[in-house]
């Protein structure tokens, strides 16, 4: 091992409480268990598991650090984020079989848990193989493979698989909880159970959660991710709680190979720097694989699984925007009404008026009222702040009152010239009546692949080549970093809603109005070769059919 990644001169964390010492005996004790134990998987089966630096250290914090009145732990729940194949399973294993085999708990209850059971035994499968390759160990284990539970006989304690239905948890009495991959829960349910109530019993029970990112907001991961921000910026005080985060920051150059020695603690030693490298090509190659890159390899919260706006670029056209010069300008409106949940969005798109003019995008956002500060807390995002700064409208009651949202579209229309009013017709069959009802020309806009697909590709078209400006608005940016693009076989996208955890009303607004204005403006009707005409844009059914 590279005496690089070897820790020296340990020093016991800044986290260590009033009333709790570093015993150096309890942690040289839990790290000459790890030492004998032995890797599993590659080059690596049969190499001794001698902890790397970062690994030390948190055997160290965990083991070693103890209330000075009893001498138990001094931390009850870890929280270990670092990217993929730092060698996260197999220290989450060695952790399993020191709860397990020496904190002298008798009838001590170890589980490991998961998104699913099969994800819950990679860590388990890596403990029984470090059994099986620990002899003076393995005589005093046996192994149900039915259960797949690993106990051991002098305490009589265990280490078992849980399965994923949360409901059937009720009850356990543990003294230690290894959880992997918590960024992949649907729900908090089986963490509340597992975690809630368990170990009461026990003097020093211990939950181990090892995760890579993820990119749900609402989840339990992120709200597990936020407390240990809070912990390591002082803000959130729990001497219980050990948060560790190897971690891009949101302004580090994700290019940068200092970075990826940086937030890889493992990096040349369990991550190889050449297949990092080419994983990184690829990623730079084709968008759509940049955030998994930057999620699983830098381990950066994103903002979905798959990226289709490039926001560096999306910034490049925040140029400002002169409402004073839009005055009287022909314009097309793009309408995404809301659920209950959702945002209402009503985006006006302008055409250039020469060469050097850009497609300017104003958009206008409503919520409910009645929800705004549960949204607040559940979203994680300032729809109070917005409201305050007059970016975003709430309306009277539990949900969107579409006469706000009315009255300010025929507002509008007295200021520009509002050609047409492209919209989703999920749920709009009474506005679009009332806008009907004042002159309005609507446009029913589908949100299949034949509307959705040449009206992105259009709009990321004009953006990549800077002839739009939107002036910078954080809703409607925020929006657009939530897309997640679904791509059938011959290559058409869409935005896929199924996906989404946060929202994208404002984009899909804007993909629907610019679409009418570039496809009135600048392309017009198009005929087949028997005079046909294929694309009439002022058809209110679709744009595409023929004889």
């Amino acid at each position: 091992m590279d005496d690089a990644h070897r820790l020296k001169n340990y020093k016991p964390t800044p986290f260590k409480a009033p009333g709790s010492v570093y015993k150096e005996r309890f942690a040289d004790s839990a790290v000459y268990f790890c030492q004998h134990l032995k890797h599993t998987k590659g080059k690596w089966h049969g190499v001794p598991f001698e902890l790397l630096n970062w690994q030390e250290q948190i055997v160290r914090d965990l083991f070693g650090i103890v209330r000075k009145y009893d001498e138990c732990r001094q931390f009850r729940r870890a929280y270990i984020e670092l990217p993929k194949k730092n060698g996260k399973s197999e220290l989450a294993a060695a952790i399993a079989l020191l709860l397990t085999c020496t904190d002298l708990e008798h009838g001590g209850e170890v589980y490991g848990c998961a998104t699913d059971r099969q994800q819950a035994s990679i860590v388990f499968d890596v403990a029984l193989q470090m059994v099986e390759q620990f002899s003076g160990l393995k005589k005093y284990i046996t192994f149900n493979s039915h259960l797949k539970r690993l106990t051991f006989k002098p305490l009589n304690s265990f280490y078992q698989v849980l399965s994923a239905e949360a409901f059937s948890k009720d009850g356990i009495n543990a003294h230690g909880i290894i959880f992997d991959e918590l960024h992949a829960q649907r729900s908090r349910e089986l963490f509340d159970v597992v975690t809630s109530g368990s170990g009461l019993a026990r003097e020093q029970p211990l939950t181990f959660i090892i995760t890579t990112a993820g990119f749900d907001r609402n989840s339990i991961c992120w709200e597990q991710h936020q407390k240990a921000e809070g912990v390591l910026r002082g803000t959130i005080i729990d001497p219980t709680f050990d948060p560790v985060i190897y971690s891009a920051a949101d302004d580090d150059d994700w290019t940068d190979p200092e970075v990826w020695r940086r937030v890889n603690p493992s990096f040349g030693v369990t991550i190889d720097p050449s297949g990092f490298r080419a994983e990184f090509e690829d990623a730079k190659l084709n968008p759509s694989n940049e955030n998994k890159f930057r999620r699983l390899s830098l381990n950066q919260w994103v903002r979905q699984t798959t990226r289709w706006m490039p926001m560096e670029t999306w910034d490049h056209c925040a140029f400002d925007v002169d409402l004073g010069r839009l005055k009287g300008r022909k314009c097309y409106g793009g309408l995404d009404l809301s659920s209950t949940e959702d945002m209402t969005a009503f985006v006006l798109v302008f055409p250039p008026e020469d060469d050097d003019d850009k497609y300017i995008i104003l958009p206008f956002f409503w919520v409910p009222d009645e929800t705004l500060h549960k949204r607040v807390a559940k979203d994680h995002v300032p729809y109070d702040q917005w409201v305050a700064r007059g970016l975003l409208e709430a309306t009277d009651g539990a949900v969107i009152n579409y006469n706000f949202v009315r009255k300010k579209i025929e507002e509008l229309s007295d200021i520009y010239e509002i050609q047409e009013i492209a919209f989703d017709r999920w749920g709009a069959s009474l506005i679009r009546q009332n806008l009907e009802d004042v002159g309005f020309k609507m446009i029913r806009f589908g949100q299949g692949y034949d509307s959705m697909s040449p009206a992105s590709k259009e709009l990321m078209r004009l953006v990549l080549q800077r002839r739009v400006a939107h002036g910078g608005h954080p809703i409607l940016r925020w929006n657009f970093d939530n897309i997640v693009v679904r791509q059938d076989e011959t290559g058409n996208i869409k935005p896929n809603k199924s996906k989404i955890t946060e929202r994208i009303d404002g984009a899909i607004a804007t993909i629907m109005a610019l679409d009418r204005a570039t496809r009135l403006e600048t392309r017009g009707s198009v005929y087949d070769k028997r005079g046909l005409l294929i694309i009439d844009p002022c058809h209110p059914n679709g744009y595409y059919y023929s004889d």
